[in-house]
């Protein structure tokens, strides 16, 4: 698996694979940037006149309801299925799962609607789509790991799609197989977009790897970055300098990097 995954940043630069986004406007930017870094081409086409055309041209395709509106949604289901139907990837994003029963909804729709191929959240989110009462903070999880692995195992097995989790340990789940990350820095919690960004590198490596490879790469390359962006910051630096250095983390990331890096169980 680490020879996969070491082989996957490659397979992007050769393929350029366009990542269709429907997302949020707070980290729409963000979100390109860190695609075209990795050294995908990102769109962040919302039209509903024009997504189902879009999707249809893209190598994968990641929806996130971080800031929703109605007519998005219903842009999300459509391209969704488009997706769905032509066997593209999707990764869903369910940001902020459960703060209200609007978004809840949403969310619930999207995963019966468009059956998305990954799911990756924080542990709040993914124990509230499970169906287990989790604490949530605006878009930010503060539930207890605990048990964390078992719920994501049931809910794979569930919903019949990859679940990833990202917290202090990474866990990434398909069926019964289970990967376990250690890599990341606290400070990627301090920077907002650093989960929509890690979506955009899951859809980057789905695009050209299986759907549990393409997480496991995805998640361990913004664990990864964030190490090497914190280890380079000067004593006067802070989180500006992370998120720039962040960028060119991802940037000069390489197989040989992600081999002595990556922390894998």
């Amino acid at each position: 698996m680490i020879n996969e995954i070491c082989s996957v940043i490659e397979k992007i630069r050769n393929q350029k694979p366009l990542i269709h986004h429907l997302t949020n406007y707070v980290t729409a930017n963000d979100s390109a940037n860190i695609t075209l870094a990795i050294g995908a081409s990102p769109v962040m086409a919302s039209e509903i006149l024009e997504v189902e055309e879009m999707a249809a041209h893209a190598s994968a395709l990641v929806i996130n309801i971080g800031t929703l509106n109605a007519p998005t949604v219903e842009a999300m289901i459509v391209a969704g299925k488009k997706a769905q139907s032509l066997g593209i990837p999707i990764i869903f994003d369910p940001v902020g799962v459960g703060a209200t029963s609007y978004r809840t909804a949403v969310a619930e729709r999207i995963i019966r609607e468009v059956k998305p191929t990954i799911i990756r959240g924080n542990m709040s989110e993914i124990k509230l789509l499970s169906g287990i009462s989790a604490a949530i903070k605006g878009v930010d999880s503060v539930a207890d790991e605990t048990n964390g692995e078992n719920i994501a195992i049931k809910l794979s097995q569930k919903l019949n799609c990859v679940i990833a989790v990202t917290g202090k340990t990474d866990i990434i789940v398909d069926g019964n197989k289970v990967c376990r990350i250690d890599n990341g820095d606290i400070m990627l919690t301090n920077v907002t977009g650093t989960g929509c960004m890690s979506s955009s590198l899951v859809g980057s490596c789905a695009a050209v790897a299986n759907p549990f490879v393409g997480a496991v790469t995805g998640i361990a390359m913004m664990g990864i970055a964030g190490e090497l962006a914190s280890s380079g910051l000067k004593p006067d630096e802070g989180i500006g300098s992370f998120r720039i250095r962040l960028f060119d983390a991802i940037y000069n990331l390489s197989g040989e990097i992600l081999r002595d890096k990556i922390r894998l169980s």
